[in-house]
């Protein structure tokens, strides 16, 4: 798909400039992308452990624990949250003003107790530290004083999550990801879980209902007495889950006649 976009976009500008009387690619029909499930999700356990890491006695640490927390509150993206100014938080309500999202859109989006106290406290103890004048009123600054820059932010948080030691990787997705999954789960309408996302399209959030389906397949394996064959100890025969080689029908069923 990334080579017939240029292609389409040449042939467009050469009819244009009335160098082709048509354009042969007008008709040309770019391929759909793959929906890909998010390869990591953490669990409510995980994201504590990496919430927990950051040294709040620290100016830093104070940034990076308030930071983390408005990620798995808002499940905002990662330019989103460098946007974030500090009159968008609304402590009030419990809300926050996401401006100019993908495609340009702005949403508001509740925001959790805990993140909102987190930020009360960096911004009383902490962002004043950071701030060189003038204020642009960003929230979250580095140490120069400025916005994050997105690789920047990438770096940090992806930092604190290899810090955990859990076997996953991501970055700012990876709480955005975990939002998503931890809200289905816990019954929110798909249609909620889009609005504080942002996606444009009901279809881009269903990829969450796969993430869940999954979830629901391991709970069911590891409760349901029927979910996996296992040969009675009386037989003295390991279980099938032990058993390197495939299974067939006349071993599981020995009356079996075709």
């Amino acid at each position: 798909m990334w080579r017939l976009g240029p292609v389409r976009a040449y042939f467009k500008w050469l009819t244009q400039q009335n160098v082709l009387l048509w354009n042969p690619a007008s008709e040309l029909e770019l391929p759909r992308t793959q929906r890909r499930l998010p390869k990591h999700v953490l669990s409510e356990s995980e994201v504590e452990q990496i919430l927990a890491l950051p040294d709040v006695q620290d100016v830093f640490g104070l940034r990076d624990r308030a930071l983390l927390e408005t990620l798995y509150s808002t499940g905002m993206r990662r330019k989103e949250l460098i946007g974030l100014g500090l009159f968008d938080i609304d402590s009030e309500r419990g809300t926050v003003h996401i401006r100019e999202g993908k495609g340009g859109r702005d949403r508001i989006v509740p925001i959790g107790e805990r993140a909102r106290l987190w930020i009360d406290k960096y911004v009383n103890d902490a962002r004043v530290e950071l701030l060189v004048p003038p204020d642009a009123g960003v929230l979250f600054l580095t140490r120069f004083g400025e916005a994050f820059s997105p690789a920047a932010l990438t770096n940090l948080v992806r930092a604190y999550v290899d810090r955990a030691e859990l076997g996953k990787t991501g970055a700012c997705h990876l709480f955005r990801h975990t939002l998503a999954t931890v809200m289905l789960e816990r019954g929110a309408d798909i249609r909620y879980i889009q609005e504080m996302l942002g996606h444009a399209e009901l279809s881009t959030t269903e990829i969450y209902t796969q993430v869940s389906i999954r979830k629901l397949c391991a709970v069911y394996e590891a409760t349901h007495p029927a979910a996996r064959l296992t040969r009675s100890a009386a037989t003295e025969r390991p279980s099938l889950a032990s058993t390197a080689r495939a299974v067939t029908a006349e071993e599981l069923f020995p009356h079996y006649s075709r």
